[in-house]
């Protein structure tokens, strides 16, 4: 079994300001622990490309599209959104993030790789199809989907969505298509507080309450998540991997730990056994304290194996 490991160098130059959360050091956390456990060494490692026009108009407008690179500057910092801004690096971040996802989903389906962490950011899974928000300017998981349907003619892909915050973006991109399953479990009430009531039959979103730990969150996994995954019979899971409802992790009001990733991603490697060929490609979304998220994404990493 083959484990890929997509970064690139250009997602630690993106940078919105000394105290935002959403920081570089994340990747070098996330590094420095695969290095430390030995988990680096199994793993085979992969520069991401860039991300092309055609695969961002699969999920965003062209108007959107058009608007990041303008605002792209030249010094300094330009603002999305109150939470999301760019540096003169962090569109060039932006395209190899989501270039990691269609990386990932050639290596699985070409059978290089049985499953995929994209080390990357700026994370995805709240840029909608017309905006950005949420610290993320191009939806990843979304782009890493679409390629998947329209490069290898997939008719089921599931995203699951374990960030604390709910994946709106995502959401808001296939809503209605019912070759995409979208799961997404999320603290409610709590950011963005949009989109997480819905009768579309291929949503399946799972709010719960702040505090929720492993034992709740596991029972509600399983129980409004695995049936509805098993009936779907993916060709290929896809997760958007946030790690900030780890209880150390001061952005949300979770108390998950290391051993609920681990679980929530075993659970998500069997269903990969049984319809999709073993193939997984995760990307990188959420965790903020720099130890419970290096921790958590070994943990995730190491459940693959």
């Amino acid at each position: 079994m083959t484990i890929a490991l997509i970064s690139d160098a250009s997602c630690r130059k993106h940078q919105m300001g000394d105290h935002h959360p959403e920081e570089p050091g994340r990747l070098d956390a996330i590094n420095n622990r695969l290095i430390a456990s030995g988990l680096d060494m199994v793993l085979i490692h992969y520069d991401a490309p860039q991300a092309t026009r055609e695969q961002l108009l699969a999920v965003h407008d062209e108007a959107y599209i058009d608007m990041i690179y303008e605002k792209t500057p030249t010094e300094g910092l330009v603002w999305l959104d109150g939470d999301t801004a760019m540096n003169p690096y962090s569109l060039e971040a932006a395209l190899h993030a989501a270039g990691a996802a269609v990386l990932g989903v050639d290596l699985v389906m070409e059978d290089k790789a049985s499953q995929v962490f994209c080390s990357v950011r700026p994370p995805g899974h709240h840029a909608e199809r017309h905006r950005a928000m949420g610290f993320c300017i191009f939806n990843n998981v979304a782009i890493g989907a679409y390629h998947a349907i329209n490069k290898y003619g997939l008719k089921r892909v599931a995203i699951i969505d374990f960030d604390v915050h709910h994946g709106n973006g995502t959401e808001d991109i296939v809503e209605d298509d019912e070759r995409i399953l979208f799961c997404s479990s999320f603290q409610h009430p709590f950011y963005p507080g949009s989109h997480f009531s819905t009768d579309k039959p291929n949503i399946i979103n799972l709010p719960l309450p702040r505090l929720t730990d492993g034992e709740a969150f596991r029972e509600a996994v399983y129980h409004a998540w695995i049936p509805r995954i098993e009936v779907f019979q993916p060709e290929l899971i896809m997760i958007s991997a946030g790690f900030d409802g780890h209880r150390e992790d001061d952005m949300a009001h979770f108390n998950l730990l290391e051993a609920d990733y681990e679980w929530i991603t075993r659970q998500l490697s069997q269903l990969a056994t049984m319809s999709a060929n073993n193939r997984i490609v995760s990307c990188l979304e959420g965790g903020y304290d720099l130890r419970a998220l290096a921790r958590s994404v070994e943990a995730h990493i190491k459940a693959f194996l």
